[in-house]
């Protein structure tokens, strides 16, 4: 199965934007689960990507002020309660994994026992609701190793971000670090420099090492893209960017 982030850069209203999806052989999306940036009706996108015969692997947790989510505070609270509300959500929409950012930034808090906790209490939810909780590999990932040392639970998993390794610790081999927990893919390249989001291929990740560490975990998950239109506005048309896109992700296929 290939997926693809929904918001790819385009100002395409969503029920075209899941046409030219399907059109482009995609078999399913990834969706973010918020209104912050004006789309007030995103759970509706549900529906949308449905009725085109497109499977919703996963949503895309807010990030907003999340580093409050490790501090004493109303927002940490705020944070917590919509997370769990995420979880309800999953359930309600027969979603199976939401994708949660646990810091943000160039100077991310460490973790401590009150972020835990809460980490527990999102996990417990999910266990209950049955639904994954894949927390994503940012610029700290000693935060990552911290919240799996304290929790061991099957509906707790790891989201790969092949860009943010290659721009963060490119030397660090986190398919091989938590493998067995892994829940969702996000691919897309970079040179190094910056989060580019740009296409396999369009940068310096060596593909063929990462798609033969897929195979030799036995990642038997969607292969998805979490690609943007920045630095490719020589494409005009959406439905040429996501034709391209699709071409790139077989390729990525036949290295497995």
């Amino acid at each position: 199965m290939i997926t693809i982030f929904d918001w790819f850069g385009y100002e395409t209203p969503y029920k075209e934007r899941y046409q030219l999806i399907k059109k482009a052989g995609f078999d399913g999306v990834l969706l973010y689960w918020s209104d912050e940036f004006g789309n007030v009706d995103y759970k509706h996108n549900v529906e949308l990507a449905r009725h085109e015969g497109l499977f919703v692997e996963n949503i895309h947790t807010s990030f907003d002020n999340i580093n409050d989510f490790w501090m004493d505070n109303l927002n940490g609270n705020e944070i917590t309660n919509y997370l769990l509300q995420c979880v309800d959500d999953c359930n309600k929409y027969e979603i199976p994994t939401m994708i949660v950012h646990i810091t943000s930034g160039e100077n991310p808090p460490k973790a401590n026992m009150l972020g835990i906790k809460r980490i527990r209490q999102i996990t417990e939810r999910a266990e209950q609701q049955g639904v994954n909780v894949a927390l994503e590999n940012l610029r700290n990932i000693e935060n990552l190793g911290n919240v799996f040392d304290h929790i061991n639970s099957s509906r707790l998993g790891f989201c790969f971000d092949s860009g943010h390794q290659n721009y963060r610790y490119k030397n660090t081999d986190l398919l091989s670090m938590y493998g067995e927990k892994l829940m969702a893919l996000h691919l897309h390249d970079n040179d190094e420099s910056s989060d580019q989001h740009h296409m396999p291929f369009d940068g310096n990740i060596n593909w063929d090492v990462v798609m033969k560490k897929l195979t030799n975990i036995d990642y038997k998950g969607p292969t998805a893209l979490e690609i943007m239109n920045m630095g490719y506005e020589h494409i005009k048309e959406p439905s040429e960017f996501l034709e391209i896109a699709f071409d790139r992700v077989k390729r990525l296929e036949n290295l497995r």
